[in-house]
């Protein structure tokens, strides 16, 4: 007889992005020339100053435990970064660094999270974020967005969605999976929603160095004293430095909810990688100029992709403002064939364009949309040329 696993450990989905990817890379080692628009990583290098960083901490001997929370001189490097980027003022009692932004996420959840409360998160929505939810024994309510509002939540909608148990709401912007960054406005109204009924906010601010049209990213623990007093913001490395592997995200919250995690997170990891510390610190501390050339690489990008979708009959797309993600819409596909196999959905869409066409997408229903796939512009501008060529040949094919 079986052992049963556990009833939560059950009710978790796994990650939808993390099967594309290995789905893609199964058919590289095939031999198939695969152009994977899954990609949640800048498929840029770590820029050199910043190798050479994780070189010296080698050679110094940095390689010991250090304390849980992270070392003193990349905490004191993070309030540096949020005075100089966001005119936040925090101590190094207010941070913690953990092992990527998604453990910096859990633990928020697991600090603040009682079993059954309720955390908002406005839809589509990155895939992670509702399972995390579960995992620390709350409720994800959904607040479903529209495109023709570029999926920012309307607060009229969150205001509805807010019951006696709701405990936060998760803001992203710019966001992942569509892109969308929420305007001053709203992000005032949220404050004032989450001030007046008390829940927190999780402010997930991973993609802000990436965005575009002379956007500007608001944090929103900038608005008031009283709303930052009710924050958590999570950021990291990952993204704006090209340093996925690294794994290093980070939190800036009141001292007692950075405690709470602290305390979470020495049981769970200790601390994240002291090598990656290291070099994290001195990326900071440049402020990411360097990446400049990349996020204007990604604005161009994203500008071929968007325009070479809304080129193909059936397809249809928003131009982002941030991050490096389109939602394409193929509602119009949907009832139709290809071959035997009846396009009913996201699922079948994705699942037969990687397998006719060695194209990979992020079927919506992972995101919450069953009417969108979400493709990736981290990819070079020829493999974007060539994906859309098979996406057009796809969809032609369609009856």
């Amino acid at each position: 007889m079986a052992l049963e696993l556990s009833t939560r450990i059950k009710a978790i989905a796994p990650s939808v992005t993390l099967a594309i990817d290995a789905k893609a890379k199964q058919l590289r080692a095939e031999g198939k020339n695969v152009i994977g628009f899954g990609a949640g990583e800048p498929d840029f290098p770590t820029p050199e100053y910043i190798r050479n960083a994780g070189k010296d901490a080698i050679d110094r001997g940095q390689t010991r435990y250090t304390p849980v929370a992270g070392t003193l001189l990349l905490r004191e490097e993070i309030c540096r970064k949020f005075q100089r980027d966001n005119n936040l003022t925090y101590k190094p009692e207010n941070i913690v660094v953990s092992n990527g932004a998604k453990q910096s996420l859990f633990n928020a959840l697991s600090a603040i999270l009682n079993p059954g409360e309720e955390v908002l998160i406005p839809a589509p929505c990155w895939v992670s974020y509702p399972e995390m939810v579960r995992m620390a024994w709350g409720e994800p309510v959904f607040v479903h967005t529209s495109e023709e509002n570029h999926f920012v939540p309307q607060l009229s909608d969150i205001e509805k969605a807010i019951t006696p148990k709701t405990k936060a709401i998760i803001v992203n912007s710019p966001s992942n999976p569509n892109g969308c960054v929420y305007p001053t406005e709203v992000l005032e109204g949220i404050a004032r929603l989450a001030v007046e009924h008390g829940f927190y906010v999780i402010s997930d601010e991973i993609y802000e160095k990436l965005i575009y049209d002379g956007e500007q990213h608001v944090s929103i623990a900038q608005l008031s004293d009283a709303i930052k007093e009710q924050t958590i913001i999570v950021n990291g490395v990952s993204k704006s430095f090209a340093m996925t592997g690294w794994r290093i995200g980070y939190t800036a919250s009141p001292a007692h909810i950075a405690k709470a995690m602290t305390s979470f997170q020495s049981h769970a990891t200790s601390n994240a990688n002291s090598i990656a510390q290291h070099a994290a610190s001195v990326a900071l501390a440049d402020s990411g100029e360097v990446m400049h050339e990349m996020v204007a690489e990604f604005s161009a990008r994203r500008v071929l992709l968007t325009e070479s979708i809304n080129d193909i009959p059936g397809l249809s797309a928003n131009l982002p403002k941030g991050a490096f993600y389109v939602m394409v819409n193929i509602s119009a596909l949907i009832g139709k064939k290809h071959g035997d196999t009846v396009i009913d959905g996201s699922s079948a869409f994705a699942e037969e364009l990687i397998n006719s066409k060695q194209v990979a997408v992020v079927p919506g229903l992972a995101f919450g949309t069953d009417n969108h796939v979400r493709l990736s512009y981290a990819v070079s501008r020829a493999n974007i040329m060539e994906g859309m060529r098979r996406l057009r040949e796809f969809v032609n094919e369609l009856v």
